[in-house]
């Protein structure tokens, strides 16, 4: 196996693992928000809602992630709805900015699913006694969940969200089909003007985990110190 075309291609790798990290980011950050959302809907009272929020679990699940990017990148064009290239963005991250939200976009939706289950079990692991501690205290049902109940669940989920935010950097490869240059897509460039098939994946493979093991570590430790102070 021949390794030398990384003298003239090492920086296609590291520019496509930072718009991989960038990604991951922000999807994550827009599946929390979903997720929390979902999650309360799930728990709460109102029927419709719960239904609503049950449903969209349901689907995201229950179908594939390249069918739901299709579905989401093809379908805003189709109802007239793109996001404005910004010429200063599109440079610098060296990617094409609409494309770069709608695989945000697609990762934020797919990962609310899995974040919102996350959250549920965090909400429902708080034993009941806080919030009747709470409401005794005179706080109502709304501010006992929110003052009480989901500060104690985002911390019980955090090692959880750590992991879904790996899974999702792990994920973020199939984004390449639609032009965005992270760093499947990128390894892909290198093999079509190297013509050497192999070699560049192992280089990507080698680089997700450079990305993920550091982190995955990291996780394992604040897990294991949450342990040691409940």
């Amino acid at each position: 196996m021949k390794f030398n075309f990384l003298e003239k291609y090492w920086s296609y790798y590291l520019i496509g693992a930072k718009n991989t990290i960038l990604l991951a980011i922000l999807a994550v950050a827009f599946g929390v928000l979903i997720g929390l959302v979902l999650a309360l809907a799930r728990v709460g009272k109102n029927k419709p809602l719960g239904f609503v929020a049950t449903a969209y679990v349901e689907f995201i699940r229950g179908t594939p992630l390249l069918v739901q990017l299709f579905i989401i990148y093809y379908g805003l064009q189709a109802i007239g709805i793109r996001f404005p290239d910004i010429p200063i963005v599109s440079k610098v991250l060296g990617i094409n900015f609409a494309d770069f939200m709608a695989g945000v976009i697609t990762m934020g939706v797919n990962s609310g699913a899995y974040v919102c289950e996350i959250f549920r079990s965090g909400i429902q692991s708080i034993d009941k006694g806080q919030t009747e501690a709470a409401r005794s205290l005179g706080l109502s049902e709304r501010k006992a969940l929110r003052f009480v109940v989901i500060p104690q669940a985002i911390r019980n989920v955090l090692p959880a969200l750590g992991n879904e935010f790996i899974v999702v950097i792990k994920e973020s490869s199939i984004v390449s089909v639609i032009g965005i240059a992270d760093l499947m897509y990128k390894a892909n460039t290198v093999r079509g003007n190297t013509y050497q098939p192999f070699e560049p994946l192992l280089v990507a493979a080698l680089m997700y985990f450079l990305i993920t093991f550091p982190l995955s570590k990291l996780l394992a430790r604040i897990e294991r110190r949450m342990r040691a102070n409940v």
